[in-house]
């Protein structure tokens, strides 16, 4: 499946289109492979996120050797399927930095994994791209060697405390998480975050994905008066209980929290189409359809998708192209720096209003979260078309 950058990317910033006519330049002297450590969830419980962003990550990195590679040299991705679990994160990290010497770490993509190995391969001293939300990942003096591509967990948590307490004008919050490190980390940090704003958490707690009855948290919910629920996971079977128990009961509040809640994962789990109403997700402004249109970069990367025949039913938008920006990013970085480590941050480090489809990215010496708090939105989830949906009521265009 190919994908020409020129084509999706008609219009972007130069400093983006750029990087395609680098890749296809001579070849340079040394021809071995440049190796990019990349360890996605694959397969397993928090698979969803990762399932998308592969997606991306391999059709850019399709592209960019198709075009001739970095400087003549071919990216070689060695993948290493985390299967949602932390311990084979940190197995594979070894592996990937030690051994088999990669240049970059792409991921991992779940934040508990994430967690888990980055410590070890800031040890290793290889530069990593994180698409992770959790904000304990970012820390220049503990891993200066670690850049994110998306937005942090606090930019994200605000976004959705804002439209559950500014927008809907609602007090009364049931917040819920599973016990993965992702969904913990999240609940522990938006419950502070909401009482900041005047909310009344009147229910929180971390609930085992695996259960398959959730109905007496939201009885316990219901009873302590929530006028919404606020849940954190990625775990579509865990979202979709969630959903079909609120539609079973009859109970008409709405639902606000991660980008899961609208994936094509967690709607095919739904026991009826209704149980999508009055939910709304995080999502990220540069990938949703305002006055029914996408923005033009994202909407010439779907209309060359769908040429591709690339389906979106059971993935988003905003995973495919941020897997896809990462590819490139971390290209765009190795072709102005080569390969070796501090040469690499530096130039990281003076990275200005990156253009990709998914965000735009600055990083400066001091800040290696990079996302821009004003791309972070909230989508209607029953909206879902071609992987992205209409941001939500009460925003300007």
């Amino acid at each position: 499946m190919s994908i020409k950058r020129r084509t999706v990317l008609t219009g972007s910033a130069a400093g983006v289109v750029s990087l395609t006519s680098g890749l296809a330049a001579p070849a340079i002297a040394q021809s071995d492979p440049i190796k990019i450590g990349y360890l996605p969830a694959l397969t397993g419980p928090s698979s969803s996120t990762g399932v998308g962003i592969n997606r991306g990550t391999q059709l850019a990195v399709e592209e960019i050797n198709k075009a001739g590679g970095i400087k003549g040299r071919k990216i070689e991705l060695i993948t290493r399927d985390t299967q949602s679990d932390p311990t084979k994160a940190v197995n594979a990290v070894a592996e990937l930095t030690q051994r088999a010497k990669a240049s970059m770490i792409w991921g991992p993509v779940n934040s508990g994994e994430a967690l888990a190995a980055t410590p070890l391969i800031a040890r290793d001293k290889v530069p990593m791209l994180h698409p992770c939300w959790v904000d304990e990942l970012i820390d220049v003096k503990k891993y200066p060697m670690a850049f994110r591509i998306a937005p942090t967990n606090t930019q994200v948590g605000g976004g959705a405390n804002h439209y559950v307490v500014d927008v809907l004008k609602l007090k009364k919050v049931a917040v819920v998480s599973d016990t993965t490190g992702y969904g913990t980390a999240s609940a522990n940090t938006y419950v502070p975050m909401l009482k900041a704003k005047g909310a009344e958490v009147v229910y929180t707690n971390h609930v085992d994905a695996a259960n398959p009855d959730l109905k007496p948290e939201l009885l316990r919910m219901q009873s302590a008066g929530a006028q919404a629920i606020m849940p954190w996971s990625v775990n579509a079977g865990f979202l979709s209980r969630i959903l079909n128990t609120r539609g079973a009961m009859g109970w008409d509040v709405p639902v606000v929290g991660q980008t899961t809640l609208g994936s094509g994962q967690t709607k095919a789990l739904l026991e009826k189409p209704e149980n999508w109403n009055k939910v709304y997700s995080n999502n990220f402004r540069n990938c949703c359809y305002v006055n029914g249109k996408l923005p033009p970069r994202a909407a010439d990367y779907v209309e060359r998708l769908k040429k591709e025949k690339i389906e979106f039913a059971d993935t988003l938008l905003w995973w495919v192209a941020l897997g896809w920006d990462g590819a490139f990013m971390m290209a765009d970085a190795l072709k102005n720096a080569g390969t070796k480590n501090e040469d690499i941050v530096a130039y990281m480090n003076k990275v200005k209003d990156w253009p990709g489809i998914y965000g735009t990215v600055t990083w400066t010496p001091e800040q290696h979260n990079g996302f821009p708090d004003q791309e972070v939105v909230m989508c209607e989830v029953n909206s879902l078309r071609d992987g992205a949906f209409n941001i939500a009521p009460g925003y300007s265009s």
